[in-house]
């Protein structure tokens, strides 16, 4: 099926990049520029780019403010989504999730067994989810993770993800 189907219909989305790592910096974080770049070249506007470290309680704090804020209506996570000890993102994000999108998580698996990492995908545990009326997704910390979600999930839906969220809270204005 093809993911332009709704490209006329959508605006431009504000959106919030944070980076979960206790390693990587401004300049060595790859992924979230990644992100930033791909948005950006779509049209979307990223109002804060954020990195924080590998621990539950700052990344859900981080998340809990973002999510507050008037100038963000998506939030796009990477990092902290696998199996280790440090990896925390998941279990910070769920308690923020008003609602999950579980396809989102089978659609980047099936994607990432397909297309990049094989079998290896099964260790995936990226999720969305709204939080505060804005779309949050979490994906690997990758650069082919990254670019993968991006541009095969991510960015096809994203204005519609936000229209959708909204529709029914802003019925006079127009998405």
């Amino acid at each position: 099926m093809e993911n332009d189907q709704h490209s006329n219909i959508e605006k431009k989305v504000l959106c919030a990049v944070i980076t979960v790592s206790d390693t990587r910096t401004d300049n060595t974080d790859k992924s979230g520029r990644l992100i930033i770049d791909l948005l950006k070249s779509d049209g979307h506007q990223v109002n804060e780019y954020i990195i924080v470290e590998d621990d539950s309680g700052k990344i859900r704090q981080t998340v809990e403010d973002v999510v507050q804020r008037a100038d963000i209506e998506a939030v796009l996570i990477s990092g902290g989504t696998g199996i280790s000890q440090r990896d925390v993102t998941i279990e910070s994000l769920q308690p923020l999730f008003d609602k999950t999108l579980p396809g989102f998580g089978e659609l980047f698996r099936c994607l990432s067994y397909q297309f990049d990492i094989g079998s290896r995908s099964l260790l995936s545990r990226a999720i969305a989810g709204v939080a505060n009326n804005r779309v949050v997704f979490s994906m690997p910390g990758s650069t082919g993770a990254v670019k993968l979600a991006m541009d095969k999930l991510i960015l096809p839906e994203l204005g519609h993800a936000v229209k959708e969220i909204n529709k029914d809270l802003f019925s006079d204005k127009e998405f």
